[in-house]
């Protein structure tokens, strides 16, 4: 038995591995403009050949954290990223990581606490 959960717990290490390496390279997809939409759970689910319930089930035992916490996290990087090391109009931040311009807005303000324009120029004034 002890084997039996030891081979488990090893596969459900692999899982959230490769989740986190997946979410990595479709993250610096968003980032680069090279994907045409966010990737959700089943997609990952799919590249990783598990169930998308068995993965997320996975990732919060493994880690405590959610796959839409690590997503949300990442996401939020690599929007002060862009913010702060481009000059893209925050619309096209927006876009490019495939949301609209006003949920952007929403989504870095609840994170953050200001919006991305607030961001910006915070950045400028430390400059």
């Amino acid at each position: 038995m002890q084997a039996i959960t030891s081979i488990t717990s090893a596969r459900k290490k692999q899982i959230t591995k490769q989740y986190l390496t997946e979410l990595d390279k479709h993250i610096n997809d968003l980032k680069a403009g090279n994907a045409s939409y966010a990737f959700e759970i089943r997609d990952f689910a799919a590249l990783l050949h598990v169930h998308p319930v068995h993965l997320s089930n996975t990732i919060k035992e493994v880690t405590g954290k959610s796959t839409c916490d690590f997503y949300e996290e990442k996401l939020l990087t690599i929007s002060k990223e862009l913010l702060a090391e481009t000059d893209l109009p925050i619309s096209q931040i927006a876009i490019r990581l495939t949301y609209d311009p006003s949920n952007f807005t929403k989504f870095f303000k609840q994170y953050t606490g200001i919006t991305p324009k607030q961001f910006r120029q915070q950045l400028a004034e430390e400059e």
